[in-house]
């Protein structure tokens, strides 16, 4: 069975983490969020139903208008007193003092409810009350989903909030479904005037739970902030938008408050209906139990909606077909209403109701889960400014837009209808219907010019390399392919499209390739061709006869061939026998010969053999190329194979690197070791990595035992690291990753940046699952434990000598007019350099948890000069990691003392004053953790003092794989104990460093050894 983890998940719990998509370290941060998220959410979909029925009941739905108005404006105000808060006080405070602020009005509000003879310039403390109720409601929802997102954002990485954020924003549709159903029964036992008071408390108890998990999580919220910019500093400047991004955006923003606009008017609609069908004194209650009725069915098929059919539906009909079933929906449910009320078969308000369903149920599901689809195709570097400017200025604009538009439309009725008639609620809902109508059209059109827009991006963005492919609406895609090949453009457009194409849809990439191979270019035809051979498919057998029959490069024609002899099921030989004359072109003539070896009958491979003999033993360099490269594509070499000694060593270099090709397509076991040395030179490094690759799991175990034999030099173990990360298997992720966990240094940082270069991070996702994110920090915590290690060295080594730790003097001086080393700075240069090791070492792993950028931003401030640099770093950060040693990790990389950092990291690493020689010693025993050059500076530093060191790191250090450490090993010897040094100098004579080997000559003449 393969091992596809180093985790074994085999219980009940596992398999249902598995069925969530969730790990088990993200569990208790989930079902906390989600619990918060749904509390505050049930208490305040209960006062919203319950402000809506008081409102409806006493003032009516005509002062409706003026609420979409106010909450658009106290939606931005709340917006800066969030920004405000955050900037006085620590965020884990602010998210509990918002929903504080959002709880302490609604006990305030019950006093105001009912109390009519009260006048506050001439309008009556009860409608102020309930006016100001259902503001609050607005804006309460805005600050919720807002705490919540930027509260999930602090909790959960990147890569972790993809996973656990839909099961945390679910937690609004199951508050829909609870607070729904359960309405009635709270009317039924505290009544609609008390229901303030519950709706706080529920806000209370999420905040409780937040206030929790802000303690426990106290990490994952960043300090205050600690960049102060310079005076020359200027901040930077609005990007400029302009060409098709314009084009783009401008329709996008319309798109999103078209949804909004049309949103508003069924929602006046529905209530301004809702209330002329309960006009009894009992109004509200019963506008309130068919509310709480209406939102929990409603919320159930959203439940079932967003968790089983949103997600295949945009799968199954693409984005914007997904994104056109609400607008059309509306327009249907819109001309259903307006002919029932005309031919008097229904009222108005059942239109109506169906289409609020309709409307509620698409608007929080398929829009929601389209809508950041469509910022996809945007540069990364504007998309979070465009969703910003949508989501933070767009919407509530297009809230007071639609008051406006619904105060407009009011006004038109008075006008031209008379009010007095009786008929006239029904000719006023009628005209807004019509409303309706005209918006779904029009959002209609939106939708049809953001897709044309979103083609001409898609290909751009592709063409650039930053396209994330998993992202996008694939139909869309795909037609855009076929568009920008069929049309005129850049050669380099059409190109990108192809190989873009290769990635998303690999095995039936011929059903576009195949019919425009005619009318592409020679260039074109080749790479189509090539992406087509990965998954051949008989169904374009003719099309690629046709191509064959014109005049069409030898590249090419061979390309063809190798497709047609492939997916015939009975190719005749007689058919490609003609190419093996000697006049063909040798690419041609090369691959049918290769062919013919792959299914001709004994006599057909012979011939097709002598063929490609003749080719690899030409005088042309030429010939024994295509030859050698022929090789490659057959499946046995018979005879042949006795010649691929002499092609290894032949003078041509492409004729040795497709040989290693050869070896590595036909599986030479015997030649491997040809593969492996190839990686030693740097004529044929390239053309062994990709044979070596070739062979996939089949090489991963010598390739790990050459990345293991530390007697290699450092750039053929990495050449065999890179090899193992583009094989990519899950056997050579499980490899990569456990060498990462159990080695060090310079092998831990190239195995890391392998694991981060794997496309589509691969390689991330491969060590998250094997030893998730807590093993991630484990790996943290153990560089910033050596880095203790390596302060105490420092600390305790500087008091050899006077001079200061922080200013370095010369390694090397000249003292009465000979060369004088100071071994003193030169150890302590060295460990100093593996503090910077293991930093960029903790800058790597974090890369695996949080977003490559943010990280890569933080290293590149703090490697600065600058200290507004250096705290713009520390701050990008704070408000980035959530590891637990977070406080510790900034504190090293602030600029304190050495003493400073000692003390931050007293929690991991205990520091007991040593002697320097003492400390020296313990430096030795953690040999295995120091760079050769620190090992090798101990060791002269040892000499050079004349300390003593045991026997064992004395015999350890000579055996060293390094030729320098050796050496220094030997010049310590020399100084500690020449009689053990003569007895083992006969047997390093052989020593493979020419300088220790001449080091060891010269010692045994100085001592007369024979």
């Amino acid at each position: 069975m393969e091992q596809r983890s180093l985790k074994n998940y085999t219980g009940l719990g596992d398999k249902l983490l598995i069925s969530l998509n969730l790990r088990s370290e993200e569990v208790e941060r989930t079902l906390l969020m989600f619990a918060v998220y749904t509390l505050t959410s049930v208490g305040l979909i209960w006062l919203e139903l319950s402000t809506v029925s008081l409102f409806l009941d006493q003032y009516g739905a005509d002062k409706l208008p003026w609420i979409y108005i106010a909450s658009a404006v106290i939606g931005s105000g709340l917006g800066f007193v969030y920004s405000w808060l955050q900037k006085i006080m620590p965020l884990r405070r602010v998210i509990i003092v918002i929903l504080l602020l959002m709880a302490a009005p609604l006990f305030l509000f019950r006093f105001g409810i009912g109390i009519e003879n009260v006048q506050i310039t001439g309008l009556s403390l009860a409608f102020l009350t309930t006016f100001m109720m259902w503001l609050w409601v607005e804006a309460c929802y805005l600050l919720n989903d807002l705490n919540t997102s930027i509260t999930a954002n602090q909790l959960f990485n990147i890569r972790e909030i993809k996973r656990t954020y839909p099961i945390i924003s679910s937690g609004f549709l199951v508050a829909g479904v609870i607070s729904g159903f359960s309405l009635p029964l709270i009317l039924y036992f505290v009544g609609l005037s008390n229901v303030t008071i519950i709706s706080g408390l529920m806000i209370v108890c999420g905040s409780g739970i937040l206030l929790f998990l802000s303690e426990k999580y106290q990490q994952s919220f960043p300090d205050s902030s600690r960049w102060i910019p310079e005076e020359d500093e200027q901040e930077f400047s609005t990007r400029n938008i302009q060409g098709p991004l314009q084009g783009y955006i401008l329709p996008l923003i319309i798109f999103f408050v078209i949804a909004e606009v049309l949103y508003v008017l069924i929602d006046f609609q529905f209530f301004y209906q809702l209330e002329l069908q309960n006009p009894t004194t009992d109004g509200a209650s019963q506008i309130a139990t068919f509310l709480g009725l209406f939102e929990g069915v409603l919320s159930t098929c959203q439940v079932a909606t967003q968790w089983f059919a949103s997600s295949r539906l945009v799968e199954r009909i693409g984005v914007f077909g997904t994104a056109m079933i609400l607008p059309i929906g509306a327009i249907a449910l819109g001309l259903f209403s307006f002919t029932g009320a005309i031919t008097g078969l229904f009222s108005v308000f059942i239109g109506l109701v169906i289409l609020r369903f309709l409307d509620e149920l698409l608007h929080y599901t398929l829009i929601e889960t389209t809508g950041p689809v469509l910022f996809q195709p945007l540069p990364e570097n504007i998309r979070s400014d465009v969703q910003t400017m949508v989501n933070g200025v767009a919407e509530p604009f297009s809230t007071g837009l639609s008051g406006l538009i619904i105060l407009a439309i009011l006004w038109l009725c008075r006008l031209i209808l008379n009010p007095s008639h009786s008929g006239f609620q029904d000719q006023q809902g009628l005209i807004f219907v019509i409303a309706i109508l005209i918006s779904g059209f029009v959002w209609l059109g939106v939708i049809w010019l953001i897709r044309s827009q979103y083609i001409g991006l898609l290909v751009r963005s592709a063409g650039k390399g930053r396209l994330g492919v998993l992202d996008v609406d694939m139909r869309a895609l795909k037609r855009s392919v076929v568009e920008t090949l069929q049309k005129g453009t850049a050669e380099e457009d059409k190109r990108s499209c192809i190989e873009l194409l290769s990635q998303i849809d690999k095995k039936n990439v011929g059903e576009i390739l195949a019919p425009l191979l005619p009318v592409m270019s020679s260039e074109l035809q080749r790479q189509s061709l090539e992406v087509m051979l990965n998954h051949p498919n008989p169904t374009y057998l003719e099309q690629l006869r046709s191509l064959v029959q014109t005049s069409i490069p030898p590249e090419v024609l061979a390309l063809a061939l190798r497709y047609i002899w492939l997916t015939e099921s009975e190719p005749e030989i007689n058919q490609i026998r003609p190419y093996l004359q000697p006049s063909v072109d040798p690419v041609v003539r090369g691959t049918a010969a290769a062919l013919i070896m792959r299914r001709g009958d004994r006599g057909q491979k012979a011939e097709a053999t002598n063929v490609l003999r003749r080719m690899i033993t030409s005088k042309l360099e030429k010939e024994r190329v295509m030859g050698v490269r022929a090789l490659g594509e057959a499946d046995y070499l018979q005879g042949l194979r006795l010649y691929v000694p002499s092609l290894l060593q032949d003078e041509s270099l492409r004729v040795r690197k497709y040989c290693m090709d050869v070896i590595a397509a036909t599986r030479l076991e015997s030649y491997y070791p040809s593969l492996l040395r190839g990686l030693s030179y740097k004529s044929t490094r390239e053309a062994a990595l990709q044979a070596l690759v070739r062979l996939g799991n089949d090489g991963i175990p010598m390739l790990v035992k050459l990345a293991d034999d530390s007697h290699k030099s450092d750039l053929v173990r990495l050449q065999a690291w890179n090899a193992i990360g583009e094989i990519g298997t899950i056997e050579a992720l499980d490899a990569l990753v456990n060498r990462m966990m159990t080695t060090w240094g310079i092998t831990r940082r190239n195995i890391l940046r392998r694991l981060l270069t794997m496309p589509g991070e691969v390689g991330i996702e491969g060590v998250l699952e094997r030893v998730g994110r807590s093993g991630v920090e484990i790996l943290i915590e153990q560089e910033l434990m050596f880095m203790g290690q390596v302060y105490a060295g420092i600390v305790d080594l500087s008091r050899v000598d006077m001079t200061s730790t922080t200013t370095l003097s010369p390694i090397v001086e000249e003292v009465n007019g000979k060369l004088s080393t100071d071994y003193t700075q030169m150890l302590l240069r060295a460990l100093k350099l593996l503090e910077l090791d293991a930093i960029e070492r903790c800058f790597l792993l974090m890369k695996f948890l949080y977003p490559l950028g943010a990280i890569q931003a933080a290293a590149f401030n703090i490697k600065s000069d600058s200290r507004s640099n250096l705290a713009r770093g520390l701050e990008i950060l704070d408000n980035t990691v959530d590891i637990s040693c977070k406080r510790s990790l900034i504190d090293i990389l602030d600029q304190n003392s050495y003493e400073e950092k000692l003390s931050s990291l007293s929690e991991m690493v205990v520091y007991k004053l040593m002697a320097p020689s003492e400390r020296l010693r313990h430096l030795l025993n953690l040999r295995h953790f120091l760079s050769d050059w620190a090992l090798a500076c101990c060791l002269q530093m040892a000499r050079a003092a004349r300390w003593g060191l045991t026997a064992e790191q004395t015999l350890v250090c000579l055996r060293h794989p390094t030729g320098f450490v050796r050496e220094a090993a030997l010049a310590y010897l020399r100084m500690a104990s020449q009689r053990a040094l003569v007895e083992l100098l006969p047997n390093l004579r052989s020593d493979p460093d020419p300088l220790v080997a001449a080091q060891v000559e010269q010692m045994i003449v100085e001592f007369g050894i024979g």
